[in-house]
């Protein structure tokens, strides 16, 4: 299997996106579901189906892994045909690089079980959501991986800080570099900005990469290239 330049996982061809949602069946599984996307040629692929065979690539890429480092497990994994340019299965792999990273690390963290629930809560959060919803799903990915390592919930004080200090100081960063969306550009930003922020909250040291370079830059049909700070040019 190759990935092209098109977004459809059906056909190649670029998205459409609409201001309403309509309800779609889904060219694989043949569920139906409400998207605001379908490709040129009327194609969808729900989130499910889409992120199902990236994200066990996903837990079966983090445990095998000992790196020290967020942005090298993610650049290992993204390398994986199934992790497609764009998709919801970058919402588990920011968070699941960066429990890797953490537990190899030294950071203390159940990490089997908190792999799981990285998998189970970055599944539940859609596709498209970061024009949409005004959120992008990989600085969400971070909020989630600090909230598991911190255990927090609506009830907890530190740890309902942290994780939401997390989210919002990944998606501004994501913000300022502007769009049109990028799932690597974002998910690099938000695994650097994690790795900063575990360090300053919490004295955990993570490596990072002197400079990150985006191998993915011909893949992508709306690549900001020299703007981008990943583009190897």
């Amino acid at each position: 299997m190759t990935r092209g330049e098109g977004a459809c996982l059906v056909c190649g061809k670029p998205l459409v996106y609409f201001e309403h949602a309509k309800k779609m069946e889904c060219s694989m599984c043949h569920g139906t579901f409400e998207s605001y996307a379908s490709c040129e040629d009327g194609h969808f692929v729900c989130d499910e189906c889409h992120a199902k065979r990236g994200i066990e690539v996903i837990m079966n890429g983090c445990r095998n892994s000992q790196s020290k480092n967020p942005i090298e497990i993610m650049q290992m994994l993204m390398m994986d045909p199934y992790i497609y340019m764009h998709g919801p299965e970058h919402h588990v792999m920011v968070g699941a690089a960066l429990l890797t990273a953490y537990r190899n690390c030294g950071g203390e963290v159940a990490y089997e079980d908190a792999l799981e629930e990285m998998k189970k809560r970055g599944s539940e959060y859609p596709g498209g959501a970061c024009g949409m919803w005004g959120c992008c799903g990989a600085a969400v990915s971070a909020g989630i991986f600090m909230s598991i390592i911190t255990k927090a919930n609506p009830l907890t004080g530190t740890s309902w800080r942290y994780s939401n200090q997390m989210t919002s100081r990944a998606l501004g960063a994501i913000a300022k570099l502007g769009g049109p969306r990028c799932c690597k550009r974002d998910s690099f930003t938000a695994a650097k900005e994690a790795a900063a922020f575990v360090q300053e909250s919490l004295g955990i040291d993570m490596e990072l990469p002197k400079k990150i370079q985006c191998d993915f830059s011909q893949e992508n049909q709306q690549c900001l290239k020299r703007h981008c700070p990943y583009y190897k040019g």
